[in-house]
């Protein structure tokens, strides 16, 4: 089972900008702030390749010159950037052009800004993907409310981990957020496995300033 990460790192930093210009702040994308003596895009990278996986791709788009200025020389070697055309466009764009360049079986599909999920959370969202009774039908997903065998995909969004070419055909022609696209994909049959935290972080998205103040705590 060869399995590959992809990482969306594409996003317009939108409520972030807004935050920084109220509070004063300098304008900076969120996934270059400062964290753990890191970025908050490169910790969410070294936790991805810290696992036991065939390849990591990182998926840019709005400010991809400034993300890579700051983190390209360090990863070159090890991950394989590639950039939206065009530019603005939802999530599922940014995650099936990141699957798209990949070969493997399987994807732990992630956003840049989780640096909070530690690669013991990856590792089991990986390992009961690869022992579920039927993995190409199976989403092994950080849970959002119940643990275990989920009955709705309602509110869940990334971390994943998915067949590739599966989920590839339900985000062909999509240009949306993730949760419609997993809902359809659970009202097809598909079983859900809702992966617990090993913390509260790890739940955390960093949109807004104070979620980002909130990772620093």
């Amino acid at each position: 089972m060869s399995i590959s990460t992809i990482i969306t790192a594409a996003g317009k930093n939108s409520r972030m900008r807004k935050d920084q210009l109220s509070r004063g702040i300098e304008l900076t994308n969120k996934l270059i702030l400062p964290f753990n003596g890191k970025t908050v895009i490169e910790t969410t990278i070294d936790n991805a390749l810290s696992l036991n996986i065939d390849e990591c791709i990182v998926v840019l788009g709005h400010f991809a010159s400034e993300i890579k200025e700051v983190i390209f020389d360090n990863y070159k070697g090890d991950v394989k950037f590639i950039e939206n055309n065009p530019v603005d466009v939802g999530l599922s764009v940014s995650l099936y052009n990141g699957l798209s360049n990949s070969t493997s079986d399987f994807a732990l599909c992630i956003t840049a800004d989780q640096p909070t999920v530690t690669t013991e959370t990856f590792n089991k969202m990986i390992e009961v993907s690869r022992n579920s009774e039927d993995p190409f039908k199976t989403i092994s997903i950080l849970r959002r409310r119940k643990t275990g065998l989920l009955d709705t995909a309602e509110g869940l969004g990334m971390p994943f981990v998915a067949p590739r070419e599966n989920l590839m055909k339900y985000l062909e022609k999509e240009n949306d957020n993730l949760n419609p696209i997993l809902r359809k994909i659970f009202d097809d049959g598909y079983t859900f496995y809702g992966i617990k935290e090993k913390n509260e972080k790890e739940l955390l998205n960093i949109n807004h300033y104070d979620d980002y103040l909130k990772l620093l705590d």
